[in-house]
């Protein structure tokens, strides 16, 4: 079996596993990049064919607008159930980086996090595709999730790493990476009280250049901000525009991308290099996932 096969399989059982206990409360952060679309490849193939929870998208409004139609077509052309959510309180007060009221990490932590957090929990108006009027409407279902479904992987930066399987959050959604119990023998912490909730990351274990492979060997359609369109520039991570950098590389399909990782000055960069706010302070992306980041 293949190191590709081996990852592949592990990430099958774990979804399997995750629907099994959280059935009917849980869902899929989908961000529309490689490793969530990587993931979304997955879940279809855990379940024949099928996703059978609603992916979550969070919206801060200031996306890269192409991410934006990438989601819409594939939500629709395979009629996936999607919810989007957003902090529309801080966004009609100009509570962001981009109108200047706000650092990046603060930023991230109304527009991305509070939202992911009051997403989850229904606490704020939610729009979900609607595949009748082919629209986004005002969430009807409004259900709460236990879980929720992520593409981490432990090599994108140092606090990911420390994270499990199933990784255990607070009743305020807070993650103390000190008391995660440890994962032995495939044994999965999911009986949880009723205050705490569930991040799953099934992909934990796979490396950029893994995913990349992945992509190449399953034919996966992933947004084109990732390849070289004539520029000599492209995106290595997505995120909000005014944040998110591109790198100089002529790679313009997935093959190129692993002969970069493989021999390339890209293998010597870190992954999230082009991603502003990671660099405001040492600790930003650890510091803003204890309190509930992705």
């Amino acid at each position: 079996m293949t190191h590709l096969k081996q990852l592949e399989e592990k990430s099958i059982y774990l979804l399997r596993e995750s629907f099994h206990h959280f059935k009917g409360q849980i869902s899929m952060l989908w961000s529309v990049g490689k490793d969530s679309t990587v993931m979304l490849h997955l879940v279809k193939k855990a379940f024949l064919g099928r996703v059978p929870f609603p992916l979550m998208h969070i919206d801060t409004s200031f996306k890269i607008p192409e991410m934006i139609e990438f989601r819409d077509r594939v939500v629709k052309t395979q009629k996936l159930d999607m919810i989007v959510g957003r902090n529309s309180e801080a966004l009609k007060k100009k509570l962001s980086f981009p109108s200047g009221s706000l650092t990046r990490l603060e930023c991230c932590q109304i527009l991305k996090t509070q939202s992911l957090i009051d997403t989850s929990e229904a606490l704020v108006l939610r729009e979900r595709f609607n595949h009748q009027s082919q629209k986004y409407e005002p969430d009807s279902k409004n259900e709460a999730f236990k879980a929720l479904i992520m593409g981490i992987r432990a090599d994108e930066e140092g606090s990911r790493s420390k994270e499990r399987y199933f990784s255990i959050r607070s009743k305020d959604s807070s993650w103390k990476i000190e008391d995660m119990p440890a994962e032995l023998w495939d044994e999965f912490n999911t009986d949880l009280p009723a205050e705490q909730s569930c991040r799953i990351h099934p992909l934990l274990d796979w490396s950029e250049k893994n995913i990349w492979e992945y992509i190449a060997q399953e034919n996966i359609e992933v947004s084109d901000l990732y390849f070289d369109r004539g520029s000599g520039e492209r995106y290595r991570s997505l995120g909000c525009a005014p944040c998110t950098n591109k790198i100089k590389s002529a790679a313009r399909n997935a093959f190129d991308i692993i002969a970069e990782l493989s021999h390339g000055e890209l293998s010597k960069l870190s992954e999230r290099s082009g991603r502003a706010q990671d660099k405001e302070n040492g600790n930003s992306l650890e510091a803003l996932r204890r309190k509930g980041y992705m």
